[in-house]
């Protein structure tokens, strides 16, 4: 059997694909498929990519955002699969609709090929029921499955493993505290190798300041601002997903610019940072108390792994936890996995890049290899 997977990641507007060679971690091709022009196009496009045939591949693995209660590990799909994802459509109803479209042209590009779902809310699968349970009637949970999700799951799984490598421990005996920050953003407190606690919630709108995220508001601004704006739910929940974040504080979601317009002495974009960098300390010293004992602290993703700025900010102050960066280190020019933190410093923090197209890749893989010959 060969380890070739392809990795499809669906959004909106577009597919996004990567052929991993599981054995060699070489990307045999890759690109982004645009959508305009329907489900025919895109399956002609994939075609005529040579690395990508029936012949070639071992498998495909699909990126899905949201997996319930239903499914906590990968899954080879059939219809069976396809009818609980889209049972599944109200949790997220932006994203799992999106990744259907995308399965579908996958079977029918290549019908041969056995075809996985990797779901991002899976590594959370470990939570405890004290930390997934919102306080909220009893109808609302059993009923409608409200309760805490997480995302980012797949970016996790990755990170806390190449972390606990780079510590030298087992992954089943590293406590972390892991930071994934880009236009969306989110914490995890990892114990044991196992999500234990995180930050976005039934969405991924809970939690920490994002690009156009609000993150934590109080829950009865909605209806505050029906009663003062005549906003409906649905407004509210485009202005919090869309139009706040860094994006409302500072005009803008990419942080290049914000810094710039703090070099420039703009008091909003000052303010934005510090709102930014406050939310993140809060949640570091919230899972440090969570965990009890923390082997590192992990920064992800693109914000996480390129703006030293923010990693300085994040954890300012938090020496008496054993938490110090090296500022030499903190900024060099640097790109790979790499140590940040100060000599001496009780918990180290690290620099990793995520790579979830690989994680999926290799999910699928084992997937497949446990459900045998079909």
């Amino acid at each position: 059997m060969g380890e070739d997977v392809l990795v499809l990641n669906t959004g909106s507007s577009s597919i996004k694909y990567e052929v991993i060679d599981t054995r060699t971690r070489e990307r045999k091709a890759s690109g982004l498929v645009e959508r305009a022009n329907g489900g025919d196009a895109v399956t002609k496009a994939l075609a005529a990519e040579p690395a990508l045939s029936d012949a070639a591949l071992t498998a495909v693995g699909h990126r899905v955002v949201h997996g319930g209660t239903r499914f906590s590990a990968p899954v080879v799909i059939d219809d069976a699969v396809l009818a609980a994802l889209r049972d599944l459509i109200p949790l997220a109803p932006l994203h799992i609709p999106a990744n259907l479209a995308g399965i579908e042209v996958a079977r029918d590009a290549f019908p041969n090929v056995p075809q996985v779902a990797v779901f991002d809310t899976a590594f959370h699968g470990s939570l405890p029921q004290h930390a997934y349970t919102y306080a909220v009637p009893r109808a609302w949970r059993e009923q409608f499955g409200v309760r805490r999700y997480g995302f980012h799951g797949i970016s996790y799984q990755y990170v806390s493993r190449r972390a606990a490598a780079l510590l030298g421990r087992d992954p089943a005996a590293a406590n972390l505290i892991v930071l994934h920050l880009g236009n969306g953003a989110s914490a995890c407190a990892i114990e044991a190798g196992r999500s234990v606690e995180t930050s976005m919630g039934l969405t991924p709108l809970e939690g920490l300041v994002m690009g156009t995220r609000s993150g934590d508001v109080d829950p009865a601004l909605a209806a505050y601002l029906a009663q003062v704006a005549g906003l409906d739910a649905a407004a509210v929940d485009a202005a919090l997903n869309r139009e706040s974040g860094l994006l409302a504080l500072t005009g803008s979601n990419d942080l290049r610019d914000v810094w710039s317009a703090v070099e420039r002495g703009d008091a909003h974009a000052r303010l934005g940072i510090d709102v930014y960098c406050h939310r993140i300390r809060k949640y570091v010293g919230a899972y440090y108390a969570v965990l009890g004992r923390v082997d590192a602290v992990v920064f992800t993703a693109g914000v996480g792994e390129h703006d030293p700025g923010v990693r300085a900010g994040a954890l300012a102050g938090l020496e008496r936890l054993g938490i110090a960066l090296d500022p030499a280190r903190n900024t060099a020019e640097a790109t790979g996995e790499r140590f940040v933190s100060a000599d001496g410093a009780e918990v180290p923090v690290l620099v990793i890049p995520t790579d979830e197209e690989t994680e999926i890749a290799d999910q699928t893989l084992r997937c497949i290899q446990a459900a045998g010959p079909s």
